[in-house]
């Protein structure tokens, strides 16, 4: 069985931590849109469970990394394009590490994010 690599999570990982998580999922919420959010959310999850394996872990990690860096491929201040490669890692993410998401997961996300959109109906992913 072939092991997966986690790809290029160092630089990343130093910027992740769960405390910058909730200030950027905060300040980015309604800017971002729910499709961002949403994924964000359900990799946040997934990284939490204990039955995740390491290396998926380090895939998210170094993603979520991403999202938070304020300066990335295309700054976050830049309107509507901003987060375009934001969602792009996080969909990424969340296509190799999907297998993780068990129904109480995607519970958790979605409670959340129903705690911050009018419509509780969350964005299709796949």
């Amino acid at each position: 069985m072939e092991t997966k690599q986690p790809t290029n999570t160092e630089k990343y990982r130093k910027h992740y931590n769960d405390d910058d998580f909730w200030d950027k999922i905060m300040n980015v919420a309604k800017k971002a849109g729910a499709k961002v959010v949403y994924c964000a959310l359900l990799l946040y999850y997934v990284l939490k469970s204990s039955s995740v394996p390491t290396e998926d872990k380090l895939i998210i990690i170094g993603a979520l990394g991403y999202f938070i860096l304020p300066l990335d491929l295309i700054a976050d201040f830049i309107p509507i394009a901003g987060y375009t490669d934001d969602l792009a890692a996080l969909i990424a993410c969340y296509k190799a590490v999907k297998n993780n998401i068990t129904p109480e997961i995607k519970q958790q996300a979605q409670n959340k994010y129903s705690e911050w959109f009018d419509n509780s109906d969350v964005p299709l992913l796949d």
